[in-house]
């Protein structure tokens, strides 16, 4: 991210991510990542800001289905029953992630970033986002447009912003799954 990037209505990139921070310290909180089809980019995004090791603890790359099982607890039923694109999955991503590194807060990314892979129920651009604090777990699906650069892109902003709406007390106060 840039300086000046807009990231979802925040001003830029680098202000997401020092509220970011700031929330995440001023609680005390640390963090872990679960990333599917951003393979690593919110990650990225979040070493980028100086300071992240404050409270950035790690992140898991978590493509394969059984990397998803065997490291961070996906259930093979949720994983059966509803995709690896699906809400349940993305919660219990973000769940894991926290868990496995012991951290206070989890975030999950989780879509189909494209060309290939989509169906007509999920489409290419599918993404479902997670995020898992003490205060409760948050999902938001969103459906994005372009090319699988754009849908990671994306995704991933959207993925911080879930993050950041979550340590407002937002989208804990209101819990809610977005579309678009």
């Amino acid at each position: 991210m840039s300086e000046g990037q807009g990231v979802g209505g925040v001003g830029s990139g680098s202000e997401l991510l020092r509220e970011i921070a700031r929330a995440l310290v001023h609680r005390g909180w640390s963090l872990a990542l679960a990333e599917s089809c951003t393979g690593g980019l919110v990650t990225k995004m979040l070493t980028d800001y100086s300071g992240s090791s404050e409270y950035l603890r790690g992140s898991v790359i978590a493509y394969a289905n059984e990397v998803k099982r065997d490291l961070l607890g996906v259930s093979q039923s949720s994983l059966s029953a509803h995709g690896a694109v699906s809400k349940e999955v993305a919660i219990e991503m973000a769940t894991g992630a926290a868990r496995v590194l012991r951290t206070d807060v989890g975030v999950a990314v989780t879509g189909i970033a494209g060309p290939a892979g989509g169906t007509r129920e999920k489409p290419v651009g599918t993404v479902w986002l997670a995020v898992a604090t003490p205060e409760g777990v948050n999902a938001r699906h969103a459906l994005l447009p372009g090319d699988r650069a754009a849908v990671r892109e994306a995704a991933a902003h959207r993925a911080l912003q879930l993050l950041m709406d979550q340590l407002a007390g937002s989208a804990s106060a209101n819990p809610r799954d977005v579309s678009g």
